[in-house]
């Protein structure tokens, strides 16, 4: 069983915006403060392609395949997962926080579980599979509540 101890820091993260939180009070009652908030604008793959996707011969007369176009949203979900590790990092490297707990979608926390350094690591008390980066701070102190609990 964990406990959002006081001075732990709670990440709530998507793949386009992170909150990163900090615990003021104890466990009993955690009290979380916003401490930072990251955004990426990330449009829709339609809207970031240039052009449609390109077609090659295939080895069949008159047969042509198309290929697949670069998926530049989703390559900019895992760039932001990689830019919150290097986040996450510095700041444990200046002591900013001694615990963590991650709240993502299994999706996210498996990209960060990739990226993040064992500094970082070393810190989680606790990650949470689910995503709440739309709920107001009281339900997310409610819910990483019960989760860890």
């Amino acid at each position: 069983m964990a406990e959002i101890k006081q001075g732990t820091w709670v990440v709530v993260t998507d793949s386009e915006k992170a909150l990163f939180l900090e615990n003021q009070t104890d466990g009993e009652d955690p009290n979380l403060d916003v401490v930072r908030i990251e955004e990426q604008e990330n449009p829709s793959d339609r809207e970031q392609s240039a052009n449609r996707p390109g077609r090659m011969q295939d080895t069949g007369v008159g047969q042509r395949s198309a290929l697949d176009d670069t998926d530049w949203h989703e390559l900019a979900k895992e760039r932001f997962a990689a830019d919150l590790s290097d986040i996450l990092y510095k700041q444990a490297h200046k002591g900013k926080f001694s615990e963590l707990v991650l709240v993502a979608s299994p999706q996210v926390l498996g990209e960060l579980r990739k990226d993040m350094h064992q500094e970082v690591t070393n810190k989680i008390v606790a990650e949470v599979a689910k995503t709440l980066t739309n709920h107001p701070i009281d339900e997310i102190e409610k819910l990483v509540k019960a989760e860890i609990a």
